[in-house]
């Protein structure tokens, strides 16, 4: 072989390295998710739905390599609810966690994002769904002093009981702000609620003898 097709070869390789390294990691390895997690970024329709439209795409529930969020994180940190609901009715799994096990449940929590949270639950998101902390939805919402968040999930089934990694659950978290607390005024009259709906169905109604 000539040195000149030699160099030739050597500095092609070179190039081709140097591309591959320029790239996200990503892109060079999930190619297609990293694409669709960028056009939902960027809220590009007809790319997301050219997508959703191939013959087996799985990308719908794509995760960036480096966070581990979905394509329904995004929507949530975007607080776009459209998006959200779009997602969702394209087959989006809600339960996705990120790598420290947030799920866009917890993410809007977080975010005091009712109607996002409302169309997560709707969408079959799993109210009870710890991240890696041990902290839940319910907890999340505590935290931040939201009644109107509470009164969803707890409508949805939360479990005010459940205990986070400390051992403390959304109840305990609630008793901190004392006796006035309007987090445990919450969870009881939620409490009262269903025993009152349990009482109700356990009725018979008629005639007695």
């Amino acid at each position: 072989m000539s040195r000149g097709k030699f160099g030739r070869m050597v500095a092609g390789a070179a190039a081709a390295l140097m591309l591959a390294s320029a790239m996200p990691a990503s892109a060079q390895q999930y190619s297609d998710g990293y694409k669709f997690l960028k056009a939902v970024k960027d809220r590009d329709t007809a790319e997301v739905n050219k997508m959703l439209q191939e013959p087996g795409s799985t990308v719908i529930n794509a995760r960036d390599l480096a966070t581990g969020e979905s394509a329904l994180h995004v929507a949530v940190k975007a607080r776009d609810l459209s998006w959200i609901r779009f997602l969702t009715s394209k087959g989006a799994n809600p339960n996705i966690a990120d790598k420290k096990g947030v799920t866009p449940l917890i993410l809007a929590c977080r975010m005091g994002l009712i109607d996002g949270v409302q169309a997560l639950v709707d969408a079959g998101a799993r109210v009870d769904e710890p991240n890696n902390a041990g902290e839940t939805p319910l907890i999340s919402a505590v935290h931040a002093r939201d009644t109107g968040l509470m009164r969803v999930l707890l409508k949805a089934g939360a479990d005010p009981d459940r205990a986070d990694n400390s051992g403390r659950t959304a109840r305990d978290y609630a008793r901190l702000d004392g006796a006035s607390s309007q987090t445990l005024a919450e969870i009881e009259r939620n409490a009262e609620e269903r025993a009152a709906d349990r009482k109700a169905e356990g009725e018979v109604y008629g005639p007695s003898f």
